[in-house]
């Protein structure tokens, strides 16, 4: 695959002692095998003109200026790389002072983010590992061994061994156009397996969103993971308990936003790690046959619009995701007599507020999410105007897909889905026909509410004025 790199991976160590000496080594510190230009197939080609003004504005100024991580793996891979993150032994401060377009965000760890227009290049500083002697404001760490602060400034060879995958561990050197490998990635991508640098298990625990990061990495790529970077997933997977549901909310977009989503469900679920993210949709998988159905059936849809570049949107994702315990609740408010809408709205009201103790969902995604929901309860109603002012709900579009996905997955009968499809279609000699066949049909629309006896007022006592 990478031109030449067959005869390098021959005789590594012989290569590594021409292209620099022993006494150039670093001392301490991982040996990389450096891939000069002629030998790998990664051009300044792949790269945008916006990472290409941060590399050399590093380097002219005289900083170390590198490429690193999935740009490069997927130079690699032979894909055209989309994010492209820099690393360089200049301070978060001192890339502020050479890009006026750039600002300082994070105190987990703090990157320069430097935008162009609405590209935006992440600039890290080598980091290093933290010792006694380091506060807390530089690096601090739970007691279960997660990571909350890191800004320790090292070298490359520390920076190296801190990045979480051998595949990303490649550092692409703006100076000479060579590549580092500093834990044999290139080896790894050509056998298309995923692992992790250092003992798996304290890798995990420093930051438990490493094991999302490995679904997500073994899903988009196809690879294989490695023994040891597989096998404490299972037992971990409750350490992603401890993450902010902030963040883990990035993370889900990631996780089922990426093209990819059906695959990467498929192992959250082999690997235990979905139900820490979605617990009741995990436990409606036992009691509503169709309820993973469904989820497969919205994942298989954005797979589809991603792929074909279109908009996708988080509330759609999450709506499927939480109407299975959503069923579950609303039923169980039903049989308690409860009418459907008010049980639907409680149900909802429940499902959303459990669910953010896991993974947030911000309201310009909770509240179209719960429009969709709401409208399944109108979408059956196809009587006089509410079909017209169904129609014309701003969410009605996806509340429709949402529809037909209920239908493919088993929940509901088909047939209310071909109704609306062929509604939206039709001009308005069609239109009114079809509302006819409704009439027509008792079975066609849901049995009409029970009206309340009204309570006869008891009249008034006169002497009741006087009081």
């Amino acid at each position: 695959m990478i031109k030449g790199f067959t005869r390098f991976l021959q005789s590594p160590g012989e290569h590594i002692k021409s292209l620099f000496g022993p006494q150039d080594a670093p001392a301490g510190g991982p040996v990389p095998r450096i891939i000069p230009r002629d030998e790998h197939p990664v051009s300044r080609q792949h790269f945008s003109d916006a990472a290409l003004k941060v590399l050399y504005r590093l380097h002219n100024a005289g900083f170390e200026a590198f490429l690193v991580g999935g740009c490069i793996r997927d130079a690699l891979l032979g894909r055209m790389p989309k994010d492209f993150d820099v690393a360089t032994d200049a301070t978060p401060d001192e890339v502020r002072d050479l890009f006026r377009n750039s600002r300082i965000i994070g105190r987990r760890f703090r990157i320069v983010h430097v935008r162009f227009g609405r590209e935006v290049i992440e600039v890290t500083t080598f980091r290093g590992k933290p010792n006694d002697d380091h506060g807390d404001h530089i690096a601090q760490q739970s007691d279960d061994g997660m990571l909350l602060r890191d800004n320790v400034w090292g070298n490359i060879e520390e920076d190296a061994l801190r990045r979480d995958f051998t595949i990303n561990a490649l550092y692409y050197n703006i100076a000479d156009f060579s590549i580092h490998d500093f834990a044999d990635g290139v080896r790894d991508i050509d056998a298309r397996t995923l692992r992790l640098i250092g003992d798996p298990a304290t890798r995990y625990r420093e930051d438990p969103v490493r094991m999302l990061r490995a679904i997500r990495f073994a899903a988009k790529l196809d690879f294989s993971l490695a023994r040891a970077t597989e096998e404490p997933i299972e037992e971990l997977a409750p350490l992603l308990l401890q993450v902010p549901p902030a963040r883990l909310f990035d993370e889900v977009l990631k996780l089922f936003m990426g093209g990819h989503g059906v695959e990467t469900f498929h192992l959250l679920r082999e690997y235990g790690l979905f139900a820490m993210l979605f617990p009741e949709a995990d436990e409606a998988f036992n009691e509503l046959p169709w309820a993973e159905s469904l989820i497969e059936q919205a994942l298989a849809s954005t797979d589809k619009r991603v792929q074909e570049e279109r908009p996708v949107t988080p509330a759609f994702l999450f709506a499927a995701l939480l109407w299975g315990p959503v069923q579950l609740r609303q039923s169980a408010h039903q049989r308690d007599d409860m009418p459907p809408i008010p049980a639907l709205q409680a149900a909802s009201q429940q499902v959303v507020s459990r669910q953010l103790q896991h993974v947030s969902i911000p309201k310009r995604f909770s509240l179209p999410m719960r429009d969709i929901w709401d409208l399944q309860q109108r979408l059956p109603s196809r009587r006089g105007k509410r079909v017209f002012q169904t129609r014309d709900h701003p969410r009605f579009r996806a509340a429709y897909d949402f529809l037909l996905l209920r239908e493919a997955a088993g929940e509901i009968e088909p047939g209310l889905g071909d109704w609306w499809t062929a509604f939206q279609q039709a001009d308005e000699h069609e239109q009114r026909r079809l509302l006819g066949k409704v009439d027509a049909d008792p079975a066609g629309t849901p049995a009409p509410r029970k009206r309340r006896r009204r309570r006869r007022r008891k009249p008034r006592n006169p002497d009741d004025n006087n009081t």
